[in-house]
């Protein structure tokens, strides 16, 4: 079967590999879409993960050396086999996959196994652990955004956001847009969406958005006061009324933005990857008593969101900008590592 690994610094290596074969414990996926997702771009940059952390899968240590990493940890497919120790599964399930479920190594992330490939072998498939079933009503590549939108409803969680809070969404990516999407389902009284990009901002409307800023041109700020009306912070100081601040861009300007115009007792959740350490406006957090929250991957969220995405899966559906066949996989992960030439890029599997 074809297989998309890391290649040399900035490409991908489409390989041919063994198919596997499920041993009495396991199932075998057939992959129908696989969805693109930052780190596997990081991953590309570095041409692969560096030994030192992928240790079980060299001859020993060689801490500068770096090993290909088998891509696609966002896939959703169908049961083409089952082990006869497996139970809940049976042949023709439309599934998506819990790349955080494998006892190999994290699927797409390290691990031995990936999702950008033909087959995925699910080991010891446990249905609600390792694997969940879902209608055949649901489009694959809908059903490939379950990983991306499981963080996206770590962070709504860990946010505790209820139907009376104002909250402003900072970045209208992939993950800022499925937090939108789930702050809406759960009643949250005003959502508002910053980005830089004017088509991201169309689509955060579209998915639910009550009011959107493009910060390459407005004043922040001014906005969420228009928006959220005038609170004070800890001193008296005017701010916006703004409950909740969520970092989903990952760039400075954003943290220090909610921590120099927090009111009293406002909250930042940070749900975007920092690449290296910036300096932060610590005396602005204890002006505004601000809570920092951080939210990281998907504890429990996994197949807590799957019902859901298969409820609303039209308004899921907005996030893909671009589906891709397999066959042009190469293009595919070009159009993600070129920056503003796509927003959501799920590859599809030809019947």
């Amino acid at each position: 079967m074809k297989s998309v690994q890391t290649g040399a610094v900035g490409k991908v290596d489409v390989v041919d590999i063994e198919q596997p074969v499920p041993g009495p414990r396991d199932a075998l996926v057939r992959i129908r879409a696989c969805g693109i997702c930052g780190t596997d771009v990081t991953f590309i940059h570095m041409g692969g993960m560096p030994a030192a952390y992928a240790a079980a899968r060299t001859e020993g240590p060689a801490p500068d050396r770096m090993v290909p990493v088998v891509l696609g940890h966002e896939p959703a497919g169908e049961i083409v086999a089952v082990g006869a120790e497996v139970s809940g599964l049976k042949v023709g399930d439309h599934v998506v996959v819990n790349p955080q479920g494998a006892p190999s190594g994290i699927i797409g992330c390290g691990g031995p196994l990936g999702g950008m490939n033909e087959y995925l072998l699910i080991e010891d498939a446990v249905v609600g652990k390792s694997v969940a079933v879902l209608p055949d009503s649901v489009p694959f590549e809908v059903a490939a955004l379950n990983e991306p939108m499981a963080v996206a409803r770590h962070c709504v969680n860990r946010s505790e956001a209820g139907p009376s809070d104002k909250v402003v969404v900072f970045g209208a990516g992939p993950i800022g847009l499925g937090v939108t999407i789930w702050l809406k389902l759960r009643g949250v009284r005003h959502v508002v969406v910053a980005d830089v990009i004017p088509s991201r901002l169309e689509t955060a409307l579209a998915v639910g958005a009550d009011a959107v800023i493009d910060s390459s041109t407005e004043d922040v700020v001014a906005r969420l006061t228009e928006l959220h009306g005038e609170g004070r912070n800890a001193l008296g100081a005017p701010r916006p009324d703004t409950d909740i601040y969520i970092d989903a861009a990952g760039v400075p300007v954003v943290v220090n933005t909610a921590l120099q115009n927090g009111k009293w007792g406002a909250e930042l959740v940070m749900v975007a990857v920092h690449k290296k350490p910036e300096p932060i406006d610590i005396g602005a957090m204890l002006r505004s008593e601000m809570s920092i929250i951080a939210s990281q991957g998907y504890p429990t969220e996994i197949f807590e969101v799957t019902p859901e995405i298969a409820e609303h899966a039209e308004r899921f559906a907005r996030l893909i900008s671009h589906r891709i066949p397999f066959s042009e996989v190469e293009h595919a992960f070009e159009l993600t590592l070129t920056p503003g030439a796509a927003e959501k890029v799920v590859v599809t599997f030809d019947d």
